[in-house]
């Protein structure tokens, strides 16, 4: 039985197919996360035809812009290669799949454009595509969309919720009401099973079909397995042990009290700037989330960073699950025996969550060590501080940023834990499993 799962693309694409003066698409994103299947379903459901070149997979297709890139002479070569196609002018979806096999083809997204009689998606891996030379064969004629692995909402629609059940759950949540014991109960078992699974949809399908963890941890090592062969294959410019070496040590890092990323403690006697290109590579390849710390905790959050000091976080949490113990399954649903890894691995789920919800992730520690924060975000007028607690101790931090007048952006703050909502005045306690609707939140809950 093959399972579509309903993605957040899917509006998005919707959306841009409406738009009156749209650009072409190019859909980025980390491999396995789902955007051919996303693109291949949206196509079926609106348009009588699609055209579908997937360059890894029918590299011969690359010669079709050797002839120029006229919109009927790339046609007419495809139409050599693929009789019988149909060519349906506004009823016909070209999608261009695994474009970092042929980034040539972003140079006939301007052609397209013009032309108007095509819509056009474009696809690829993060990993080998040089993103630069496609800005600069394609700019002004093209609109990017970044495409993550699932998130906990999207696991939620996976496994049966609806939209009227997740609507309801919101209110809880924008009333500061309390879920019942029962749905918490329901969710929070939900949240540890989507912290082992993790958001690859082929891992989900697996577990929404068996219904147990048989097999999951041993494709999530496949997968950290064709990463690290992408890695080795991909990194062109860098020294390619330093991008591996770093992206195993990950796990290490997180484990520590600190978090920093240590470049001494990847590789002794290497200085930072070493491993800058390594870090950038696995961000922008997107396998990694990074959170910059905050010189002072103010708005402007981008004006106040030091791009030196971060740490560094998996994308999506499965990854980090498939690098631990093998017992760490049964140890997180469990809750017992995880040690530092439990603090590890709540704090990459709601980086994960809150990168997946749009926010841009930063943290703020005192030259002291006396008073840290791990991650911020903001509504309208306000700094709001987030704190991740994986055992329900002590909130000093918090307390200090809200009530010390020299933090005058911050009002109150945000404690997620293995607590229902409630909040005492100063800040909100909501649950870990909440976390991807925060954006919604701070956006419709007005704090003077």
């Amino acid at each position: 039985m093959d399972i579509m799962f309903r993605r957040k693309i899917d509006s998005f694409l919707i959306d841009w197919k409406n738009q009156k003066d749209k650009n072409p698409l190019i859909v980025r994103g980390a491999r396995q996360i789902g955007k051919t299947k996303s693109i291949e379903k949206f196509a079926k459901d609106n348009y009588e035809s699609l055209v579908e070149i997937n360059f890894a997979l029918q590299n011969d297709y690359c010669d079709i812009f050797n002839d120029g890139y006229e919109v009927d002479q790339i046609l007419k070569n495809i139409t050599y290669k693929k009789p019988g196609i149909k060519l349906i002018p506004g009823k016909t979806l070209i999608f261009f799949d695994e474009i970092q096999k042929c980034p040539t083809a972003a140079t006939s997204l301007k052609s397209f454009k013009l032309d108007g009689r095509f819509d056009v998606i474009c696809s690829g891996s993060l990993m080998g595509i040089n993103y630069q030379e496609i800005e600069s064969n394609a700019v002004g004629y093209k609109e990017d969309y970044d495409m993550k692995s699932m998130d906990f909402e999207e696991f939620l629609w996976a496994v049966g919720y609806t939209d009227d059940q997740i609507e309801e759950i919101y209110r809880h949540l924008i009333e500061v009401k309390a879920l019942p014991s029962s749905i918490f109960n329901t969710l929070d078992k939900l949240f540890k099973d989507f912290i082992v699974v993790g958001g690859m949809p082929a891992i989900v399908k697996r577990f929404v079909m068996q219904k147990n963890f048989s097999g999951i941890l041993k494709m999530q090592r496949q997968i950290i397995r064709d990463y690290e062969e992408d890695i080795m294959k991909y990194a062109k410019g860098l020294d390619k042990a330093r991008v591996l070496n770093a992206f195993r040590k990950i796990p290490v890092f997180l484990s520590n009290e600190n978090k920093k990323f240590f470049i001494s403690k990847i590789e002794q006697g290497k200085k930072g700037r070493e491993y800058v290109g390594a870090v950038d590579w696995l961000k922008q390849a997107g396998i990694i989330n990074v959170s910059y710390c905050l010189e002072e905790p103010k708005l402007p959050l981008k004006g106040h960073y030091n791009p030196d000091n971060y740490r560094v976080y998996f994308m999506d949490t499965g990854l980090l699950i498939g690098m631990l113990d093998d017992e760490i399954q049964d140890d997180i649903r469990s809750g017992n025996n995880l040690n530092t890894c439990k603090g590890a691995i709540y704090e990459n789920i709601a980086a994960d969550m809150l990168s997946k919800a749009g926010h841009d992730l930063f943290f703020y520690k005192d030259a002291k060590g006396q008073l840290e924060m791990d991650f911020f975000a903001r509504d309208k007028e306000h700094l709001v501080p987030i704190e991740v607690k994986s055992e329900d101790n002590s909130t000093t931090s918090l307390n200090n940023l809200i009530t010390k007048e020299k933090y005058a952006d911050v009002k109150y703050g945000i404690k997620l834990a293995h607590k229902n909502i409630g909040f005492n005045g100063k800040f909100f306690t909501f649950p870990y499993f909440l976390t991807f609707m925060l954006k919604r939140f701070l956006k419709e809950n007005i704090i003077k």
